[in-house]
Order: structure tokens, then sequence, then C-alpha cells
């Protein structure tokens, strides 16, 4: 089995680097208190965006649209993203990110509230991608409303998934990485996913909804 060495991983994460908008983002999520998604991952979810070409997109944890811009990146030029944070400080900073980098104002909802309270009035199989990085403890509900979500060849994305390098250690045992180590095995072995787990930043769980 071939194992990725310390040089590799740190190359990897290094690869790309943050457009200037997305670099003025991440400051500011930092300055708030809500970590954004490390450069490679949100290189990833443009990916994920740009290869199903995701004209509507669900993201739970909006932080400060650092994931935002890059998910709108990689989505069509009509593509709406309805992104999700409990925090009214969080979505004001994200639209302040998304007006900087020119993105028409119908192009994202910025929803203020409880995901629980807004995910279960969403249509079904009515979205394209789906991505998750809010509350650890959630993950599962989040993860059930998103694959109810996502249409038969959606994406779902599930950040922090590796969480600090501890999933896979069999001493960890705090309650956030086992739920996480479970989460992970379930849906890997969920007949309605397709999934795998990307390397990449804290550890990016992708499937693809059957």
């Amino acid at each position: 089995m071939a194992i990725q060495k310390p040089a590799t991983w740190a190359y990897t994460e290094e690869f790309l680097v943050d457009p200037l908008v997305v670099e003025a983002a991440r400051r500011r999520g930092e300055a708030l208190g809500a970590p954004p998604v490390p450069t490679s991952t949100g290189a990833a979810l443009r990916l994920l965006a740009a290869t199903k070409a995701a004209k509507t997109v669900v993201e739970v944890g909006t932080g400060a649209g650092v994931s935002g811009l890059w998910l709108l990146e990689g989505m069509p030029a009509d593509g709406v993203l309805t992104t999700i944070d409990i925090e009214a400080a969080h979505s004001k900073t994200a639209r302040s990110a998304f007006a900087e980098a020119g993105i028409p104002t119908q192009r994202t909802r910025c929803i203020v509230g409880d995901a629980m309270d807004v995910l279960p009035r969403l249509t079904d199989g009515a979205y394209d991608m789906v991505h998750i990085d809010a509350d650890k403890e959630r993950y599962p509900e989040y993860a059930e409303q998103a694959i109810r979500l996502l249409s038969p060849g959606g994406v779902l994305a599930l950040d922090n998934m590796l969480w600090k390098d501890k999933v896979a250690d069999p001493a960890a045992r705090d309650q956030v990485t086992g739920l996480l180590r479970n989460l992970g095995k379930q849906l890997r072995d969920d007949e309605r996913l397709f999934t795998t787990m990307l390397p990449v930043g804290d550890g990016l769980l992708v499937a693809v909804r059957r």
C-alpha cells in the first residue's frame, strides 16, 4: 500500500493559492472565528461543482464566504448557491465577499437560521450538490437531509471528516471523533451513495447519489 509522505502532502496542500478575493474573505473569516476551508478543500469543491455543472447548490455553514466563493467559481453562470448559517454576522460578511467578487445578487441566497429548521423546507431531489461544514455533532442530521435533497448523480461533500488526524487514530475516542468516524463508515456503506474520502485539508468525504 502506498503511503503519502509528509512532503507530498505539503506539496499537494500548497499546489494552488487563493485568488485575491478568497484570500481577503479568509482573513475576515479568521477574524470572525469562523475557520474557512483550506485552499486545497476549496479547490476540490470548485472541481466537484464544475464536474457536475451544479446549478443548484446548498451549503450548511456559510462562514465568511470562502467555500461559497470556490463553489460559485465552479458553478455555471446561472447557478444559485443557497447557503445557511446560524450567525447573522457570518452571513453579512459572506454577502460582502460575494459582492467584492462580482457575483450577481440573484446567484446567492444567504439564509440566517438553524439549518435543521431550513433544510426540511427545501425540495426533495432538487439539488445538484450539498456541502456541509458546520456543527460537527449535527453532521448525521445534516447528511440525511442532504441525501434527501440531492437529485440522482448529485454530489455530497462533508468537510473535516478526518478531524485533525484523529479519525484514523483508533486511540482517539472523544465524542466528535467517534461521531465522525462512525458517520464516515455509515455513508461508505449506504447503498444510496457511491462514497470516497479525499485526503485534502482536514478530510473531505465525497459521495454521489445513486
